[in-house]
């Protein structure tokens, strides 16, 4: 597994960190830990079509990489309890202080968080309970 989750602290295994140097640029990449809260067993899966949309520009940043959840058509099962998947992309304009992370999908339950505020570090943590 490449993502370890300790007590608030989440750890990217060396070598698919190496895989993602492609990604730094002039700015730093976006990694968002996205915090899934499952009260029973469910499935989760993520499309290609989902970006970053700085609030100043009209351009969409895409999804370069995700860990620990499966691309459409594919589900990943999780179990009841704490799951966490990881998504990177390239680094925000240097004018950004705020964006959305869409995605876009042609059906219910895509996943949106509007009006993220950027941050020095470029790490973000997200949550989403469901079966609530």
């Amino acid at each position: 597994m490449v993502i370890v989750k300790e007590p608030n602290k989440v750890t990217i295994d060396a070598d698919l960190k190496d895989a993602l140097q492609g990604l730094v640029e002039d700015e730093a990449q976006v990694v968002i830990h996205i915090h899934l809260h499952f009260r029973y067993t469910s499935s989760i899966r993520i499309w290609k079509s989902t970006f970053l949309i700085p609030h100043n520009s009209a351009t969409k940043i895409n999804l370069a990489h995700a860990v620990n959840i499966s691309f459409f058509p594919h589900w990943k099962i999780c179990k009841s309890g704490e799951t966490v998947c990881t998504l990177f992309f390239k680094g925000l304009p240097k004018d950004c202080t705020e964006f959305d992370l869409v995605e876009e999908i042609p059906e219910l339950g895509g996943f949106y968080f509007p009006n993220i505020k950027k941050n020095n570090s470029g790490v973000y943590h997200l949550q989403i309970n469901y079966n609530s």
